[in-house]
């Protein structure tokens, strides 16, 4: 059984930065590589951000630290 499923990338003043995924996806295990390179503001620093995986009903917010 699958879902809509979206990950994004939010700074720490809760600004959105990146979508990594936006789509339906069956039931599994997924791995995701953030790429700065790939996002459309490459001008990121390194620091603490927040992401936010939300499948289904289901939602939940961790801390990343990005190093350049």
């Amino acid at each position: 059984m699958g879902s809509h499923q979206t990950l994004k990338i939010y700074d720490m003043l809760g600004n959105e930065v990146a979508t990594i995924v936006d789509e339906y996806r069956e039931a599994g295990r997924y791995k995701v590589e953030f790429n700065v390179a790939q996002v459309s503001r490459p001008e990121l620093s390194s620091g603490i951000y927040l992401y936010k995986l939300t499948v289904g009903n289901f939602s939940a917010i961790r801390k990343m630290m990005l190093i350049k």
